[in-house]
Formats: structure tokens, C-alpha cells, sequence
């Protein structure tokens, strides 16, 4: 088995489509507000003085708590076909088209929300490993169902999924730090090739 695991935000996109996610959910005004409310927490953030598995939780909390889950989907399927599409680089693309057309398994593991970029991998024939959000009576707790899927933890969550003994071949793509884990068990790494 030959395998492609590929780092989703930066990635395979041009941007961050978490932050572009809160914006489209919440509207470009209570977004910008709510990053004047956060500034201490982006600001230790910036700084590396708060790790990514304690802002984002915060972040995540303040933008998304409480919104019903068909809201959630409704919104999350609109954001997938416009927005979302017009983040992901051409040359990306390609690749995954590559590693399908040679019958490679290709996983997006990602730190984002499986919750709405599953309807992007499964338009495009990929697997997920990502973060997944809390529900509780059908709405967002604001809370993580899942560590967040960053750094160690995509290696931990894709040992979980995928026997890597098995693979003949591992291929990798990343683009920060968060990668840098993943990007060490491939065979052949890709660091901000896209």
C-alpha cells in the first residue's frame, strides 16, 4: 500500500480556512469584534507564549458556541462550495489527482473541523483525519470532541487509522510546524511545495 497524507490549511490551501470559516459564520463584524475581545489571547498566541492547543479551544469557544447543527451544516456546505473551493491551489489539486490516478490511499490531516471539511474531502474521493467540534442537544459546545489535531497528535491520530508498517511508501505534505511530525515517518517529504 502507498499512501499521501496531506496538511489541509496552507497546505492544499492558500489560507486559513478556519479563521475564513468563523468569518462566513458569523459575519465579518462580530468576527472583527470578537478578535478586538481576543487580542490578549492572539497576542500570547503570536508570541508563543500560548500553545496552539490552548488558543484555539478559546478561539473555537467564543465564535461557535451555541449554533444549532442544521444552522452549522446549512452554512458549512455554502461555505465549502464557494469559499472554500476558491482557497485551494491548482498545483495541490494536481497532486492529489496524481496520487489517486497511481491508486494511492491520500488522507487530508488536518487541525480543522472535520465537521465541515468532510464535505470537501468527500467531494474530492479523500479520507479525513482532523478535529473534531463537541455536540450537545444538536448544538456546538464550543468545546473539542478530539485533541486537536495538531503537531504529534495528527502521528497519533493516523497510527490510529492506518497501519504504517503496512506502507510501502508514505508520502507527505505540510507547510508549518504543526507538519513537522507527520512529515518525519514519510518516505518522501513535500514541505511548501504547492
Amino acid at each position: 500500500m502507498k499512501i499521501a497524507l496531506f496538511d489541509f490549511d496552507r497546505t492544499i490551501t492558500t489560507g486559513d480556512s478556519y479563521i475564513e470559516l468563523l468569518k462566513f459564520l458569523c459575519g465579518s463584524m462580530r468576527f472583527y469584534l470578537g478578535v478586538v475581545i481576543l487580542s490578549p489571547v492572539l497576542f500570547l498566541y503570536v508570541l508563543g507564549l500560548l500553545p496552539n492547543y490552548r488558543a484555539k479551544p478559546i478561539v473555537t469557544r467564543f465564535f461557535l458556541r451555541g449554533i444549532r447543527r442544521k444552522e452549522f451544516e446549512e452554512k458549512a456546505q455554502l461555505f465549502c462550495d464557494d469559499r472554500l473551493e476558491k482557497m485551494v491551489r491548482p498545483a495541490a489539486l494536481e497532486k492529489i489527482k496524481w496520487h489517486q490516478q497511481q491508486g494511492h490511499r491520500v488522507v487530508v490531516v488536518s487541525a480543522s473541523f472535520e465537521d465541515y471539511l468532510c464535505l470537501w474531502c468527500q467531494s474530492k474521493g479523500l479520507e479525513l483525519i482532523g478535529t473534531r467540534l463537541e455536540w450537545q442537544n444538536d448544538r456546538i459546545t464550543g468545546k473539542f470532541a478530539t485533541a486537536n489535531c495538531y503537531g504529534p497528535e495528527k502521528v497519533r491520530r493516523i497510527r490510529q487509522m492506518i497501519d504504517l508498517a503496512a506502507c510501502e511508501e508514505i508520502f507527505a505534505y505540510g507547510d508549518s510546524r504543526g507538519d513537522r511530525e507527520m512529515l518525519e515517518i514519510a518516505h518522501h517529504k513535500g514541505y511548501r511545495v504547492f
